[in-house]
C-alpha cells in the first residue's frame, strides 16, 4: 500500500493546497476521471469542515490529510485538532424545514460521493473510501458474454 501525507494550518486559503494534492494524486496513481470529481468535492469539503468547524479557523491548529492507495481503493483520512462533533445526530438537509438553510449539506454530500465514510475520534477524523474501477487493460472479474447480456 502506498501512502502520502500532508499537514496544513487551518486557513481557508489552504484548500488550494488540498486541490493540488488531489490533482497530483490523480496523475501519480492514475485515478480515473469518473471518480476524480467525487474525490475532489468530498475531500475538499471534509477539509473545509475540519478548518471551519473542527479547528474553528485557528491557524495554530492543523488539518492532517493522508491518502492510502492500493489496487482496489483510495482511502483519504482527514483529521483536525478540534473537540469533535456528534456525527450521528445531524439535521437532514433534505427535510422541508432545512431546505432554505445556507449550510448543513457537507456531510450529506460527502456520504453520497464516497463509497464509504467512517468517522472516529469523536468526529475529529473521517475516512473517505473510493473504490477504483479497473482500467481497460484489467481482466474482467466476472465476464458476461454478449448473448447473456442481451437475455
Amino acid at each position: 500500500m502506498k501512502q502520502v501525507k500532508i499537514q496544513i494550518p487551518s486557513l481557508v486559503e489552504n484548500i488550494r493546497v488540498v486541490e493540488s494534492f488531489i490533482d497530483n494524486s490523480k496523475d501519480t496513481f492514475h485515478i480515473e476521471d469518473d471518480i476524480y470529481g467525487n474525490i475532489m468535492v468530498a475531500v475538499t469539503e471534509a477539509v473545509n469542515n475540519a478548518i471551519r468547524h473542527g479547528n474553528k479557523f485557528d491557524k495554530d491548529k492543523n488539518v492532517y490529510l493522508s491518502l492510502y492507495v492500493n489496487a482496489n481503493q483510495l482511502k483519504f483520512e482527514i483529521e483536525d485538532e478540534g473537540t469533535g462533533f456528534d456525527y450521528n445526530n445531524l439535521d437532514d438537509p433534505t427535510a422541508p424545514e432545512n431546505l432554505e438553510n445556507p449550510g448543513g449539506r457537507g456531510i450529506f454530500l460527502i456520504r453520497h460521493l464516497a463509497d464509504e465514510v467512517e468517522f472516529s475520534q469523536d468526529g475529529r477524523r473521517v475516512e473517505l473510501t473510493f473504490a477504483l474501477t479497473p482500467g481497460p487493460d484489467a481482466p474482467a472479474t466476472n465476464p458476461i458474454s454478449p448473448e447473456a447480456a442481451a437475455a
